[in-house]
């Protein structure tokens, strides 16, 4: 009887560890998307780099649950976009294929993470690797999406939603593998 009380304790613990991590994770995506600078349709933000680091940071389980709950927040309108913008307008406006291109942005480096890598280095490249995948993947995502609801050549979506931030994204990415390393040991 003793054994069930603290496995009931424990799961109780984990669940609440669990919540305050996701919820301190949307709480960070949201307010680095709010960090902008205006770049063309698509403003430069730490969105990218929230969204890697969490993946990196908390595991896919929940990376994920951060992303879908950020997501729901804007759908439901409440401005956690950026620009503060929220609802179904903003969402699968021209550029809410990269919001929904942050699955893949935060899964690859999180399932990066479950490798069993362990020297440091070795461990900040395969981060650092896996972060440039999940994003290369969401500017696919969004690049496509870009592409059909504004009717433009892929060669114009390239130049207006990626080539732009292809250095300031790397930076971030870096930033992130960084925070990402020296933090991992404290999360559980």
């Amino acid at each position: 009887m003793k054994a069930k009380a603290v496995n009931t304790k424990n799961a109780a613990r984990n669940l609440s560890k669990s919540l305050t991590y996701t919820a301190l994770a949307v709480a960070l995506i949201t307010v680095c998307a709010w960090i902008s600078v205006p770049v063309g349709p698509i403003p430069v933000t730490l969105q990218t780099f929230a969204v890697c680091f969490v993946g990196a940071l908390l595991g896919w389980k929940r990376g994920l649950a951060a992303v879908a709950v950020y997501i729901l927040m804007g759908l439901l309108g409440i401005p956690v976009f950026s620009g503060f913008k929220a609802g179904a307008a903003a969402l699968f406006g021209p550029t809410g294929g990269y919001i929904f291109g942050f699955f893949f942005a935060v899964l690859i480096p999180a399932l990066a993470k479950l490798l069993p890598v362990r020297k440091t280095a070795l461990r900040g490249t395969l981060f650092y690797l896996s972060m440039l995948l999940g994003l290369a993947v969401c500017y696919l995502f969004g690049t496509v999406w870009f592409v059909l609801m504004y009717r433009c050549t892929y060669a114009y979506a390239l130049s207006v939603c990626v080539l732009p931030y292809l250095l300031p994204d790397a930076g971030k990415l870096l930033v992130a593998t960084l925070l990402a390393l020296r933090l991992e040991r404290y999360i559980r």
